[in-house]
Order: C-alpha cells, then structure tokens, then sequence
C-alpha cells in the first residue's frame, strides 16, 4: 500500500534570495541533520544567462534501522539521488529525491519546493510532500515502513530549524541581503560568481500580515486546500508531522470530491482526532456528515431556529462564562428538567433541534474564545448538576430520545466536548449511567469526571477547573446564574393526543412498555426471579385509567403461573399478559410470601417511577391491584359527586402501561447499597415506603 505525506506551508519571512544562499550552505554535509553522511554532484548544468541552475547530487544517509535489518540487507547507508531545479527568473526551486538503494523493493519519492509567497513578495513559502511504498523488504515490511516514516517526520521537523540556522550563519557573516537576478546587459556567458560573495549590508522588510490561506500561486494553481504551518499552530494547536500530513490530504480530498463549501479546519481536525487520524475512517465520518450537514441545512440552523417558548421556560440548560482553559461553560441542571414533560409536550424532534442548536452555537463561541485568549480552544466545558435526579428522569420512552439524541451528537460533532464535570450525583445515578455509557464513545467517556454528594469543592473539584469567582450561585458561589430553574410541565400543555391506543400505546409498547388492564378481584402480577442478593428491580408505569394500589411481595415457594416468559438471568414471567394472577388463594402473607414494600396509592394520571434493592435470592411479586374508594361509615353520608364518581370508575377496567427491569449488581461494581433518591419539585419520595432494617431494602416511589 502506497503511504503519502503533505506538510503544510511554512512561511520564511525572508526573501527567496537569502533563503536560497541558506539552503545552499547545509551542502556537502549538515552539522544538524546527523543521518546526512555526504553528499556529491553528479552532474550539473547552468543556462548561459544565469537564471537556471539543475544540479543532481548522490547522498548517503545513514538511518537509524535496527543492525539486523543493516546486516540482512548487506549495507551500512542508503543512498538517494536529489534533482534540484532553480529558476533564478520565476524565483523558485523544485527538489525531487528518489532512494537509488532497493528501489526494486521500496519505492521513496520525495518533492520540495520553495516559492515567493503569494501575497508579499519578501516572503518564502516552502512545502513537502512524500510517497511511500514497500514492495518486499526481506519480511521487514512494517519495520520498514515505520523507519520512513520516522524518517520523513524528522525531516520536516528539522527542516526550518536549518534554514533559520544558516540565516543566522549569513547574518554573522554580514550578508542580510542578495540582489534578485537580473538578465545581462549584453549577451555573453557570465561567470558563476559565488552566492556567498554577492553581499548588502542593507535589509529590507516585507508587508503585510500572513494570510490564513494562500489563494493562489505564481504558476496560477489554486492553493486554497493548502494551510500555513504558523496558522495550525496558532488556531488549531501543535500537531505532529503526520497529523498535520493527515490534515492537509483531508482536505485535499474533500475539495476534490466536494466542489461546494467544506468544513472549517477546526471541524476536519475534530474528525481525524476521533479517528485516530485514520484517513480514511475519518473522510466517511466527515463525508456523512457533510451529507446529513447538507439535508438538515445545519449551516443555517444558528439563524433559522427559534427557540419554543415553553423551552424556554422550563429548560435548565445554557452557557456560562468559561473554564480556566478558556472554553465556553455550559451548565445543565439535568436534575430540576422534567424530562417526561418536555419529551411528551415538545417532542423529541424539537429537543434534538435545541441540543443541535447548543452544539453549532458552542462552535462558534469556541472561535471566538480562540480569537479572545490567543491560544486554540476547539472544545467546550459542560457542568452537569445532578440534584434532584430520581427514577422519573429514567423514564424509557425519554431515556430512548437522550440515545439517539447522543448518537447523532457523538457522529457528527465529535471531540466538541472537552471535559464534562457531573456534580452532586446520587445513588440512583448508576442506573442512567449503565443505560446510556455503552452508547458514548470511549475517548468521551475519559473525559467524564463525576462527584458524588457535595465532595464537589474538595480536591480536585470545581475549583481546579473553573475560577472561583464564576462558580454558579445555586452551588455556594458568588455568581449570579441566569438559568432556569425548571419545573414540572403542567400537562395542559401536553401535545393533544386523539385517545389512549393512538398516542400512549403507539410510544411505548412499540419499545418495551405493556399494556395491562386490571379489573376488581383479578389484580396484575409480574413474577421476577432473583438469583443472587442486592440485584436491583426497577419499575416505570402510568395509571392510565381508574385507581390502583401497588405492592411487593417476595417468597421462597414457587409460583405457577400460566405462562413463563424468562428475560436473561432474572426471569420475568407473565410479561403482556392482563389479569395474570400469580399468588396462590391458599398461600397465607407472613407464612408462604412476605410484603417488602408498603402498598402504595396511585391515581388515575400519575406516573411512577421506583427500584427496590433485593435482600434475598427467590421470588419477587409486583402486583398491581383495584383500588376503590374505602366504604362510608355509618356516621359519615357519601357526598353525591363521590358516589357518581365511584360508579363512573367501577364501571371500567383500570388500564397501565408499565416497564420493569432487573439489574444486576455486578452492573454497579459494589458502590450501591440503595437507590434512595433526592427530593426534587416534582419527585417525592412516598409517605407510605418503609426502609426496614430487617429486610435491608430500600426503595423510591416518584409520582
């Protein structure tokens, strides 16, 4: 496979002239390139007026190969022929080399060339570029191919550093300027005078500030797929050799195959640093992207979009200053957002929109950081506050929107984000985290620093990363914070729906919710299987009609139910099927099974979120059950409005969609001994859970 190597432009702010009289003076042999062992003409021609001068040279370089591969191969030096090629008239030198040793096993092809800057005259450009391809090479193919391109690395790194030697050297000698060539008075053949000798004393000093880009060149060839070395470690950092040769073909590449507009250098060094700086897996991911870029017209999407008011009011999300490093500041408080209500009154197109919207606004406030602090910022900070967080925001139809929303994120806006600080984390955490980290990329996932309770401000904490004086208020510090606190979305303002099997069947039970009804005497039963001690029961249901009563149950006895659907290791029997009755009429409650969580009230339109940590291996039981109003007493007379509502109630079958889910401990690495989850506005925990010190379980109940 033929290898290619692209340096980008590097800049002299000198005149082609002085900068030739350097590059003549590293001949026959160069004090700073150690593996240069000689060099000698091999042939040499002049044109009679001067202006051309093509001298060939044999030169012997002694690489650094390990001494077996010298010794199979019989020689101590490699050695390459070299062509240069000046025109003193068009004020240019093209370079080519060749290796002369093994060219029937490995093909090196180099070229250089030295050109006047397009846009100021005083000025050198200088670029390179290499192809390489090992045939066979005594089954030393890769040693081979890293030894060059180790090689070629050190060459362009040492390249400027050469010049900028010798232009000392000159400089010492006296010699700051050399007259340009000029064609002769009178036709004769003049004799080659020595540069060296051509001196004066006087400098002269060039124009205008260097460009970003080279818009064109004297021999009238577009250059605007070319970078100047100055400007990628200015605006985008120091790269290697070889990033920067990944770089420049990327772009190269692009403008070949995508006449219209392409990426900002930044976004295509984002797509080779996600890659690995694979060319190739990188020009895909880019090339999907610019399609999908193109469809969704995201170029447009900083002026087009308007944000919905109700987001507006109930987003807890928006930027805030930077980090010490200089990168803008996003701060959400992902633990105050109602994530079911904004899912259910936006929808998750307008959600991704807004997430979209933060990234391409993110891009442009990191260009502009650039601009302001001087220094390349190509990422951005985001501060993750978690209190408040409960089982409702693992809601699964939400949990499945924050997915895509991640995977659209991660393919096409890579390495945007820098650092990611999760603060005030609690115990329920674990379980959003086991849901959506095997959907982040690895290199994501390193830059995910998370603190638990309020350890925030120890070491190591938010003040190592953000100044003091910009922490937020909500979080002990002393600036004014203008983010949204959030709040539960009313449900008025829930899209209209057109009846139960429409909307709410069509969301859930095409994912992993069922659907139950539950009549007066015929509860609802879920039997779960636990094999081993502090596995972790999870559940997610809506009461979608009538009242209900949910309970726990846990026994040692085998229940038979009428069918068995096993999930896994933990066996969920009974999954989809209505009126599924589980507990034996003969067993007696405190002999053959055991009730581990209080019964708990739920009403028609409450949604219920909760996890109870096992204490034992055996049978769990979740039952949803009928629940009617209590029956009046003697001294109390029924109002009419209650006695019409309860027939209006006892007149249906009561109707929930639900989920549940055992995770097992492993899936925590031994950090949870519980699941309790904090207070928020629109989470509580029940007043009727118990936390029994007999049985070691613990559970939240969130309406």
């Amino acid at each position: 496979m033929v290898q290619k190597y692209q340096s980008p432009v590097r800049v002299y702010k000198r005149p082609f002239e002085l900068i030739m009289a350097a590059y003549e003076r590293r001949f026959p042999t160069c004090p700073l390139i150690p593996v240069f062992v000689s060099s000698d003409v091999v042939s040499e021609q002049k044109s009679p007026d001067g202006a051309t001068h093509v001298i060939e040279r044999r030169c012997a370089l002694d690489i650094d190969a390990p001494r077996l591969l010298k010794r199979i191969a019989g020689v101590d030096y490699l050695y390459f022929i070299q062509k240069n090629s000046l025109d003193r008239r068009e004020r240019t030198l093209h370079i080519e080399a060749f290796n002369e040793s093994f060219s029937n096993r490995v093909v090196v092809h180099e070229h250089c060339s030295y050109t006047v800057h397009p846009e100021n005259e005083n000025w050198t450009c200088f670029e390179q570029s290499a192809s390489l391809d090992v045939k066979s090479f005594f089954g030393f193919e890769s040693a081979a191919e890293k030894i060059a391109m180790k090689q070629y690395a050190s060459s362009i790194k040492k390249g400027k550093e050469i010049i900028e030697y010798y232009l000392k050297e000159l400089e010492n000698d006296g010699i700051t300027h050399v007259l340009r060539w000029a064609p002769p008075a009178t036709p004769t053949v003049p004799i080659q005078i020595p540069v060296s000798s051509n001196r004066n004393v006087h400098s002269r000093k060039g124009g205008s500030n260097l460009s970003t880009s080279l818009p064109g060149s004297p021999d009238g060839k577009d250059q605007s797929d070319k970078l100047d070395a100055d400007w990628i470690r200015r605006y985008l950092g120091e790269l290697t050799p070889m990033q920067e040769s990944c770089l420049i073909r990327l772009r190269k590449l692009l403008q070949e195959t995508h006449k219209g507009k392409i990426p900002k250098d930044q976004h295509v060094l984002r797509f080779l640093r996600s890659r690995d700086f694979n060319l190739e897996k990188a020009r895909e991911a880019l090339c999907h992207t610019l399609t999908w870029r193109k469809q969704h017209q995201m170029d447009h999407l900083l002026d087009t979009w308007q944000c919905p008011q109700l987001l507006c009011d109930y987003n807890t999300g928006g930027w805030h200053h930077h980090d010490k490093d200089g990168r803008p500041l996003y701060i959400l408080r992902l633990g105050q957002m109602d994530t079911k209500g904004l899912v259910r009154a936006l929808g998750e197109e307008s959600l991704l929109r807004h997430v979209l919207f933060i990234n391409e606004d993110g891009l442009r406030r990191c260009e502009e950081n650039t601009v302001v602090f001087g220094r390349p910022i190509s990422c951005w900070t985001c501060l993750v506050d978690l209190e408040g967080l409960n089982m409702r925001h693992l809601w699964r139809p939400g949990v499945k929107a924050l997915l895509r929303i991640i995977e659209v994120v991660e393919a096409n806006y890579p390495e945007t984000l820098g650092r990611l600080l999760i603060i005030r984390a609690p115990r329920v955490f674990p379980v959003l985290w086991t849901l959506v980290s095997p959907f982040i990329n690895e290199n994501t996932r390193k830059k995910f620093l998370i603190y638990a309770g309020n350890d925030y401000n120890g070491p190591g904490g938010l003040l190592e990363y953000i100044s003091a004086d910009i922490i937020p208020d909500f979080l002990g510090g002393g600036c004014m914070c203008g983010i949204p606190e959030g709040g539960v979305v009313p449900k008025s303002l829930y899209r209209a729906t057109e009846g139960l099997e429409n909307e709410e069947v069509q969301l859930w039970t095409e994912t992993i919710y069922k659907i139950a009804s539950v009549s007066k005497g015929s509860p609802h039963e879920i039997l779960i299987e636990n094999t081993e001690a502090s596995s972790v029961i999870t559940w997610d249901f809506d009461v979608c009609k009538g009242d209900i009563m949910f309970s726990i149950y846990h026994s040692k006895l085998t229940p038979h139910p009428p069918k068995k659907d096993p999930l896994g290791s933990h066996g969920i029997m009974g999954i989809g099927v209505n009126n599924v009755q589980l507990i034996d009429k003969s067993w007696i409650l405190g002999k053959d099974y055991s009730l581990v969580e209080t019964s708990l009230t739920c009403r028609e339109g409450e949604s219920i979120q909760g996890s109870h940590v096992t204490r034992w291996p055996g049978f769990y039981i979740l039952q949803w059950h009928y629940y009617s109003t209590p029956a009046c007493t003697a001294s109390s007379m029924p109002r009419m409005d209650d006695m019409l509502a309860s027939l209006q109630v006892s007149s249906h079958k009561c109707k929930i969609l639900y989920y549940t889910e055992v995770l097992g401990s492993q899936d925590f690495r031994g950090s949870m001994t519980s699941l309790a989850s904090s207070h928020s506005g629109f989470s509580q925990l029940s007043n009727v859970t118990t936390f029994s010190s007999q049985s070691h379980s613990s559970s939240t109940i969130s309406r």
